[in-house]
Formats: C-alpha cells, sequence, structure tokens
C-alpha cells in the first residue's frame, strides 16, 4: 500500500505497532495440539493471539478475510466471542449500499471519494480545481492544501456573502433559484469524473431541486443541456455530495466554470458551503464480493437467520451490481470502465525514454492500491467466482429451509444458475487471463488489450485457494512459486522467492512502469523495498500453505509451515516484529513507516496464517446446516486435535487420527445439524467423556452428500472411524 497515506490510517483506525511478546491466552481461546510438535503449534498459537485482538471489522475488503478468523474462537474471556459476532453482525448490516448495488469501501475520512479508497486526491491532480473554505473534520495536510480559500472572486446571483465561520462559507438565498458560480479556472473533465460538495442548508427544503451547470473555454454560456441534478443537503452536519459528472455524455474536455443552483423554490434558505472540489473515481471494484463473503461466512459460522432476512436482499443486490454494472453476466468475467480504472499505467515514456505522466489514470481497484487493475481484471473476477460460489451455498440453504422464510421480494438467482455461471466464469477467466510463455495468471487485460504479467504471487495463489485456476494451471503456478520452474524473465527465480522467510514475495518481476500516476518514481525504491514489488505481505503466506496442501501435499504444506513458524520463533525471541527487522534485511511498512514487508499496524490480514491448522489441515468449513471435516495430516503428525471452536450456539473439539475422527460437542442447541465427511465407509461410535468408546451406534446419513445428521438427543462425543482402511488423509508428500 502507498505509503505516504500511512499516517492516515494509523489516525482513523486506531491501529498500534504490534509486538511479539507473550501473552496468556484468554479463557477459551482454540489450542492446536499436534503430538511430538507442542513447541511449534505452542508458537502457532502465538501467532494467533498476537493479531486476534484486531481482527474485528475494518474496511468492506477485509471481510473477506477477517470474518473467519474472529468469529470461530470460543473465547468466554470479557465475552470476546459474542463481541465480535455483534461487531461483524453491526457492521455487515451497515455497509453502505448505493442505489445502483455499489459497496461502499468504508476506509478513513478523506478528500477523496466518499464510497471509495481515500486517495488519491484532487490536489494530487494536474488538471483539477477545488476550493476549501472550512477544514472542519476534514484530513490534515498534506493530504490535502494547507490554505483557505475565499469566495472573493465567486459570482453570486440572489444570493447575500453571510461571511465565513468555522464551519465553512455562509450564503442567504435571497431569491428563487439561487446560485454560486465559481472562479474561471479550467480543468480537465477526465480527471473529474465526480464534483463533491460539502455542504449544509438550513430550510432549504425537500422540494429544492439543485444541480450543476458548467461552461466551456469555446462555449461560455450555462445551458440547460450541460447540467447534473443532485439531492439537497440536510440542516444538521455537513454533507458529504458527489456528483457523478461522468455519466452526462457532455462532461468532457476541458471545463471553464462551474455554477452551483441551490434550486430552492422560496427565498430566505441559508447555505453554509465547507468545500467544492473536482473528485477522482476510487471506487474498488471487489468491495461488493468482500461483502457477500463476508455476510456468507458470518451467516455459516452463526446460523444468524434474522441477519440473513436483514442482509439477503442487499447481498443478491451488490451481486447483481456485478453482473450488470460490472458486466459479470454479459462477459463471464468483470470488466471496470469508471474513469481511470482501464488497467492502462499512469506512467508512459516516450521514444527517448522521457517518462511521461498520465494524471488520472491507473488508479487503483483493490488492497494492492497502487498497481492499476481494471478493465478486464483477473483480480477482481476471481473474487467474483468465489462470490457467486459463495451465493450458491446461502441460496441453496434457503431453497432447504423454507422454514427461515426469508423474504421473496428480493429473491435472487436459484443455486443450480450461479453454480452454472460459476462454471463459465471460471472457464473463460482461465482462458482469458492465463500467460502460456510465463505459465502463470496476468493481474489484467488493460483497454489497449495489454495484459500486465509482473509474477503476482499473491493474484496466482488466491486462484488456487478458492478453487478458479483448473488443475493443470494450479500444478504450473505451484512449480513456479515453489521453484521447479524458473520464468527467465523474472527478477526472482527459484529458491529466492521465499526471500522474505515467511512468505513468496508479492511480485516476482520487477516493476517500474505499471503504476498509478500518482506514484510516479517507483524507480527511486530499490527491488524488494515496497510491498507490490518485490516485497511480501505476511497474512497472505497463508493462501500459499492451503494451495500447497491442495496441490503439493500436506507434507510440502507442513514443511513450508516449519519455515514460517522458525522465523516467528525469531522475531519473538528479538522481542518483536519491530525490533527483529532493526538488525536483519528488510524493512517494515505500517504507521508512517515506509518499507516492502507488511505484518503488524493496517496489515491486518496476518491473523490468517494459523488459520490453516482448522481450514486446512483440519478441513472444517462451516455450512448453512452445520459443517464439513476433511482432515489431511502430515506423516509425521500421530493426529491434529482442535478445541474451542464455535459453530452456530455450540462449541466442539476436533480430534483427527490416521483412521478416525472423534468430535466432542458442548452448548449446542436443541436443533439437528449435519457433519460431512467425505466419501468412504464410516462407522459411528459413542466415546465417554474421556474419549473411550462406549457402543457403536446408527446416524442417520444424507447419502448425496455424505452427511450425518446430529439429532437433539446426540450423544456428547462421537467417533467416525473410517473401515475401508485407506485412513484420513494422503499420506504422501505428491497429490
Amino acid at each position: 500500500m502507498k505509503r505516504l497515506f500511512l499516517p492516515a490510517l494509523a489516525l482513523f483506525i486506531g491501529i498500534c505497532v504490534i509486538s511479539a511478546e507473550d501473552k496468556d491466552a484468554p479463557a477459551g481461546f482454540p489450542e492446536f495440539v499436534v503430538p511430538g510438535h507442542d513447541r511449534q503449534m505452542e508458537t502457532l498459537q502465538r501467532l494467533y493471539l498476537l493479531h486476534y485482538p484486531g481482527a474485528g471489522p475494518k474496511s468492506t475488503l477485509w471481510d473477506q478475510w477477517l470474518t473467519s478468523p474472529s468469529l470461530w474462537p470460543a473465547v468466554t474471556e470479557d465475552e470476546r466471542s459474542d463481541s465480535f459476532r455483534a461487531a461483524w453482525r453491526r457492521a455487515l448490516s451497515q455497509r453502505i449500499i448505493d442505489p445502483n448495488g455499489y459497496v461502499a469501501t468504508h476506509q478513513h475520512p478523506s478528500i477523496a471519494h466518499q464510497h471509495g479508497w481515500p486517495f488519491p486526491f484532487w490536489n494530487q491532480g494536474k488538471d483539477t480545481a477545488g476550493w476549501h473554505f472550512s477544514f472542519k473534520n476534514t484530513i490534515g495536510p498534506p493530504w490535502r492544501k494547507t490554505g483557505l480559500d475565499t469566495p472573493d472572486d465567486w459570482t453570486m446571483h440572489g444570493a447575500v456573502d453571510k461571511g465565513i465561520d468555522e464551519f465553512g462559507w455562509n450564503i442567504r438565498l435571497t431569491e428563487t433559484n439561487a446560485s454560486i458560480t465559481t472562479p474561471s479556472r479550467t480543468f480537465n473533465a477526465f480527471e473529474s469524473p465526480f464534483l463533491q460538495l460539502r455542504w449544509k442548508s438550513d430550510k432549504l427544503g425537500p422540494d429544492a431541486d439543485p444541480y450543476v451547470s458548467w461552461t466551456t473555454p469555446d462555449n461560455d454560456v450555462f445551458t440547460p443541456r450541460r447540467r447534473v441534478h443532485f439531492t439537497p443537503a440536510s440542516a444538521g452536519a455537513i454533507d458529504y455530495t458527489m456528483i457523478p459528472m461522468y455519466e452526462h455524455p457532455l462532461w468532457k474536455g476541458r471545463i471553464a466554470r462551474v455554477r452551483i443552483n441551490f434550486g430552492n423554490k422560496s427565498p430566505g434558505a441559508e447555505v453554509c458551503v465547507q468545500a467544492f472540489f473536482t473528485q477522482y473515481d476510487t471506487r474498488h471494484n471487489i468491495n461488493n464480493q468482500c461483502f457477500i463473503n463476508g455476510c456468507a461466512d458470518y451467516f455459516n459460522w452463526t446460523h444468524d437467520v434474522d441477519f440473513l432476512k436483514d442482509n439477503i436482499g442487499r447481498m443478491r443486490r451488490a451481486l447483481k451490481y456485478l453482473m450488470t454494472q460490472h458486466h459479470g453476466l454479459e462477459k463471464k468475467v468483470i470488466r471496470t470502465d469508471w474513469v481511470g480504472h482501464d488497467g492502462r499505467s499512469g506512467l508512459t515514456y516516450d521514444s527517448s525514454g522521457n517518462k511521461i505522466i498520465k494524471h488520472g489514470r491507473g488508479i487503483g481497484n483493490n488492497y494492492w492500491d497502487l498497481l492499476p487493475f481494471g478493465f478486464l481484471d483477473t483480480y477482481a473476477t476471481i473474487l467474483y467466482y468465489d462470490a457467486l460460489m459463495s451465493m450458491s451455498e446461502i441460496e441453496l440453504g434457503i431453497e432447504a429451509h423454507p422454514e427461515w422464510r426469508i423474504p421473496e421480494e428480493s429473491k435472487g438467482y436459484d443455486s443450480s444458475t450461479l453454480l452454472e455461471h460459476a462454471a463459465d466464469v471460471k472457464a473463460t477467466g482461465n482462458n482469458l487471463f492465463w500467460n502460456d510463455r510465463t505459465g502463470r495468471f496476468v493481474a489484467c487485460i488493460d483497454k489497449d488489450g495489454q495484459p500486465h504479467d509482473y509474477g503476482l504471487t499473491f493474484l496466482n495463489l488466491e486462484a488456487v485457494y478458492y478453487g478458479f485456476a483448473t488443475a493443470k494451471h494450479e500444478q504450473s503456478i505451484m512449480s513456479w512459486i515453489n521453484g521447479e520452474r524458473v520464468v527467465e524473465s523474472d527478477t526472482s527465480q527459484a529458491s529466492d522467492i521465499y526471500h522474505w522467510r515467511f512468505g513468496p514475495r508479492s511480485t516476482t518481476k520487477r516493476n517500474t512502469n505499471w503504476y498509478s500516476w500518482a506514484w510516479s518514481s517507483p524507480e527511486s525504491i530499490p527491488w524488494g523495498g515496497q510491498v507490490q514489488d518485490g516485497g511480501a505481505v505476511l497474512g497472505f503466506s497463508y493462501h500459499d500453505l492451503m494451495a500447497r496442501l491442495h496441490t503439493l501435499g500436506p507434507d510440502n504444506a507442513w514443511e513450508r509451515l516449519e519455515s514460517v513458524i522458525a522465523w516467528f520463533d525469531d522475531v519473538a525471541n528479538a522481542g518483536g516484529y519491530r525490533e527483529y527487522y532493526k538488525n536483519h534485511e528488510g524493512s517494515l511498512q505500517g504507521g508512517g513507516t515506509p518499507g516492502g514487508l507488511g505484518m503488524d499496524n493496517e496489515f491486518f490480514e496476518s491473523v490468517l496464517v494459523p488459520q490453516v491448522m482448522l481450514d486446512g489441515f483440519l478441513g472444517f468449513k462451516p455450512t448453512f446446516d452445520g459443517f464439513k471435516l476433511n482432515p489431511v495430516l502430515p506423516r509425521s503428525w500421530p493426529s491434529l486435535r482442535i478445541n474451542n471452536i464455535r459453530w452456530s450456539n455450540g462449541v466442539f473439539t476436533v480430534h483427527a487420527a490416521r483412521d478416525y475422527i472423534d468430535v466432542f460437542i458442548t452448548g449446542a442447541s436443541d436443533r439437528a445439524f449435519y457433519i460431512y465427511l467425505p466419501d468412504g465407509d464410516w462407522k459411528t461410535i459413542e466415546l465417554d467423556t474421556n474419549g473411550k468408546p462406549v457402543k457403536t451406534i446408527r446416524l442417520d446419513i444424507r447419502e448425496n452428500d455424505h452427511a450425518f445428521k446430529i439429532g437433539p438427543s446426540r450423544p456428547r462425543a462421537l467417533r467416525f472411524k473410517r473401515m475401508n482402511g485407506e485412513g484420513l488423509q494422503a499420506i504422501s508428500s505428491s497429490p
């Protein structure tokens, strides 16, 4: 993420530097138990404990990653488990969704798009304009201009100047249809897809019809043909009104003056204008996917049917936006048409090698906010595929449970239709975005038809993790990242891909050309000195581990995890991340510190790494009516035991050994649920409280999906014993 803005992140989302000191686990915090590997498991628990407190709701993009790690631990101390549930329920239910279905970013305050990422700002541009009459509750310098403006050169019609106070410029409307007009300051419509008016009004009235109109250098007449209407402001706090100018066909070329017509039907109202400025479109094309997946995760862990009733319409609307506004149904990939988001770099070079900055081009679309993903966007498409799979499961649950009484008025696509569409997206995306020369996925294909490939390990590993990559492509990706296959054009190859120990470099090819225009000197940062150019982010080691487990087997994944554990032991012995990297190569980014490694401060996703124990090796996955278990254990593990797993209203301990799985249940509700097991012949046995077999019992089984029904009169402890002699897991190092 861009260094320049990290102090603002620290200020507005309340982050702090995390040290790796030992802390006592709160009551109910999970334990990972693998006989013979006590020390490694203690380290993993310490890593989890370090990042767990910060795993609650953040901006929308973290809905994709933080929901599960914060929801499954059954922490009773300070009622933390209940608190996290309440926080996620509230945050997801209050995500802003505009009338079209776009889900807001919910980042910290800024002077960028209020529903988008907090930068770039209008004053970072070349052909932009803006006036600030007050800085009250506005982000500070250097992100905004330092001096306030005056209205001296503005023109007023049917209004009188009442002076400037701490809130802004006060205006009394003495006639109907009063207006104020900016000084002549030409700017480029391309760099100004939105105008933002920060204002409040007293008695303007709900029947007012405000609008902006404009002139050009060639035509200095305000005409009805050049108007965009917007909603009246309230009389209370300052409203941040975003006016979508890009939607008007005549908003193009150069703009000379802008007139704000208040559309008041009668005189006497007062208006306060805090600021008026041009605005880039800083929205993210992954918010909707992250919101959908976050809602699905929350429901699957909690079985909160009331939440689903309240939010299913919002989830369906968010999905429809992706299908229509981002062309998912038509193109079977995500195509982003927003101004400045066409996948082209903001940096180009002439025939002599001189750099040309294309202001307004290359605006970020996701977590990797300096890289100009866009147009035909691979990363957004991968997350779209995952959102379709999540929604298909939710719709399947709704279809199977009419007693939930989910509202019909917002009915979406049925589960089978969504699965068919997801299959089409996977097929189209694997064909379109695959680079045969490098054997991996490109970042995107820009509006000029140019693919961009800098060896994005995070994108390719997530493609494997979410099941988007085909089996053939999975093998190609992992052979490259694992160092068995060398891409000759890459800067980092073979073992150097893991130069930073805890995970792969984010990218493997030096990138000094493909960035947002606002990051105009990438060549000044050495290779590995920026997280998006040869650096690394700790949290995404999780996708690496999960991809290895899926494609290369449990022994390979455990070998990699052991390397991560050894690194974290060294970090802890040094006194924490910051202390460790004072004496080792690499610099940490976060909280204002520039660098190429992300693991503390705003890198909340670091909590993902220990999740490989539950999600991967234990194969625990919550569903709308129970949970799935599919353990895969390395050769050196006789068993794996994880306790304090909270699903719905129950708390579970799961113990997986070579040929059986034990499930211990406490506090579950009286309703039935299902435990899904891998295909095979299973014997079900009741256990006593010490885990000793008592008797063989018979459980109802749903043959089509191998789900065992656990009824209200169930035993408190069950053993599922494999009968075919094959064991529970692939025990070889290859798939």
